[in-house]
């Protein structure tokens, strides 16, 4: 599959996301769950971004990014399910964009220990505010299967699509992360 095909496919893949506006996609818990992290580009782009930075990793830290991201979500969302916010909740979601685009931009590869912590705590964030999205009359069990799930499968494809491309493509993940960060210095921003 060329590298033209593969972003083609991103891209149609992506497109209806971007249409979907951040809470409330209908009465289903399990659908508002997949659609929230597929719906705001903030949560998008830094679950792409763990993703793409656990793909640059080598050893434990291939899998225990995503793992732990995924896992402190869930911790993040039961949180929010019960009322509890964080302080500067969306300026700590665009600075887990920012930061996580910087790190695919520059291929960072910290001790493991630090990058699962700073992981952790980003997670934290997005979770805080999924759990707080919970909408009415939906079980709080089935909204978080629905955005652990979505969680999972942006990690998934980001992580597959460094693994897919050729090495010389390196610098087109490179981008991609550097646009990332600009767009979370856009959101802190605004």
């Amino acid at each position: 599959m060329t590298l033209k095909r593969i972003l083609g496919a991103l891209a149609l893949l992506l497109t209806p996301a971007l249409a979907l506006a951040h809470p409330g996609h209908g009465d289903n818990g399990l659908i508002t769950g997949i659609s929230h992290p597929l719906g705001g580009l903030d949560h998008l782009l830094a679950m792409l971004a763990v993703g793409l930075w656990a793909a640059q990793q080598q050893g434990a830290a291939r899998w225990a990014l995503p793992c732990t991201f995924v896992g402190t979500l869930l911790i993040g969302g039961m949180l929010g399910f019960e009322g509890m916010n964080l302080p500067a909740l969306e300026s700590g979601i665009a600075a887990s964009v920012l930061a996580l685009g910087l790190v695919v931009a520059l291929a960072v590869r910290p001790p493991l220990v630090m990058a699962v912590g700073a992981t952790a705590l980003f997670a934290l964030f997005h979770g805080v505010a999924h759990g707080l999205e919970l909408p009415e009359m939906s079980s709080p069990w089935t909204y978080a299967a629905g955005f652990v799930a979505a969680t999972a499968v942006l990690h998934a494809a980001g992580y597959a699509l460094v693994r897919v491309l050729p090495q010389a493509a390196a610098p087109l993940v490179r981008l991609a992360g550097a646009a990332s960060a600009a767009t979370g210095v856009w959101l802190l921003a605004g």
